[in-house]
């Protein structure tokens, strides 16, 4: 299967757009997307947790400020935990391109009068969506923080590339469940999602270093990849011969397509499009 569709979609959609070129900031049409989605996305599930909160009890007045500290948390959470770690400052200290495009996506999200409730039919193609921004995350943003680090130790280590992929996609949503600011409640500590049982098999805690270390395994990121990836060639009978690393953009796009695949079988399950065991096992016996 050629891949070269999606490496030129993605070289389309990284290029930076007008108006944002005539000022001299990079911007492109996938920041927008990614932007947008994820503003859209926390406004969803603030409204459901309302409405749901509203049969108890009344809710607290919302202010915009709030609203924009949590997209700021989500996004950059994570990155704000693992860059002090690294010793590499956090791109929002650095820039404020980024922070403030998500505050007027999220100012602009907030004047929508009426957003559709999540569902099967919005979701589903959102979750191609989700991939191919989520694979820009971790195949392309955060691998070159640990892999030109200054330190051999760290751009060499195999764990700290997975933990960072795992700290910076997921630590915004971790504070941010734990402080509870998507809630319609006061700021409050809860537990996340993520400790709760069977937390561990939310698909954002897993995807994030699995396809991070399948990046890394495909491009030779770190010398272990290298080695790996020669290992697994010899188990499944290759000749011996030195194996050749994939290009970045075509390791990104294949990455794009699995998560694009683990996405959509989330969102199949969440909205009841995946067969529960107990209705096939009715099936087998009709």
């Amino acid at each position: 299967m050629s891949l070269q569709p999606l490496v030129s979609l993605y070289r389309y959609t990284l290029e930076p757009i007008a108006p944002f070129t005539w000022f001299g900031i990079n911007v492109c049409s996938l920041d927008l997307v990614a932007t947008f989605r994820l503003c859209i996305a926390l406004r969803q599930v603030r409204e459901a947790l309302h409405a749901k909160h509203e049969r108890l009890a009344p809710a607290e007045e919302r202010s915009f400020l709030r609203e924009a500290s949590t997209t700021l948390m989500v996004v950059f959470g994570g990155e704000a935990i693992i860059g002090p770690l690294l010793g590499v400052p956090p791109s929002f200290m650095l820039s404020a391109i980024s922070p403030g495009l998500y505050i007027a996506a999220q100012a602009v999200v907030e004047y929508i009068p009426v957003l559709p409730s999540m569902s099967l039919n919005t979701e589903l193609p959102l979750s191609l969506v989700d991939g191919f921004t989520r694979a820009m995350l971790l195949c392309s943003l955060i691998p070159p923080a640990v892999i030109t680090h200054a330190s051999p130790v760290i751009s060499s280590s195999p764990w700290t590339l997975l933990l960072s992929s795992l700290v910076i996609a997921n630590g915004g949503f971790f504070i941010t469940n734990m402080f509870s600011f998507l809630e319609p409640t006061p700021l409050k500590l809860t537990t996340p999602p993520e400790l709760k049982p069977y937390g561990w098999t939310t698909t954002d805690l897993w995807c994030a270093p699995l396809i991070t270390g399948l990046y890394a395994l495909l491009t030779h990121a770190q010398p272990f990849w290298a080695e790996f990836h020669g290992v697994i060639s010899t188990v499944l009978g290759g000749a011996g011969d030195k194996v050749e690393p994939m290009d970045p953009e075509s390791a990104r796009a294949l990455c794009a397509l699995i998560l694009a695949g683990i996405f959509s079988t989330r969102t199949a399950k969440d909205f009841g499009l995946v067969w529960k065991r107990s209705v096939a096992e009715k099936l087998k016996t009709q």
